[in-house]
């Protein structure tokens, strides 16, 4: 398996349409929540928020898999009727539009659960 060093890295080894499509992925995710950062994990692109893991997204021969992990499936079940999923991915055909605000949403979810998870502890009373 190759190692990827970056987003770059990874996107350079596709074709200008595919590109275009993981930067479409990237900007919106970058433009709607605007303090994740980019690294590579389980060898593709991954957002992370909080130094948690918002999203996985790579390319495969007929799809780009989005990997938000299991709840976020479930969550949004009715709106990935359209597309094939399993306990944790989403495929989305590499011949059709990207669902963008459905993307943005399910990352916004992914977020607003990462700061549920990270929240301080409230500590009461006097010591």
């Amino acid at each position: 398996m190759k190692i990827y060093k970056n987003f770059e890295d990874y996107f350079s080894d596709f074709e200008t349409e595919i590109v275009e499509k993981l930067e479409q992925i990237r900007t919106e995710i970058k433009n709607k929540i605007p303090k994740v950062e980019e690294c590579i994990k389980y060898a593709m692109p991954t957002f992370t928020f909080k130094n948690k893991n918002l999203i996985h997204f790579a390319v495969y021969k007929n799809h780009i898999g989005i990997y938000p992990g299991s709840e976020a499936i479930v969550v949004f079940e009715k709106e990935l009727e359209n597309y094939k999923t399993s306990k944790g991915a989403i495929q989305i055909p590499l011949s059709s539009e990207l669902p963008l605000e459905l993307i943005n949403k399910i990352a916004n979810y992914r977020k607003s659960k990462i700061l549920q998870s990270t929240k301080p502890l409230q500590i009461s009373g006097s010591i």
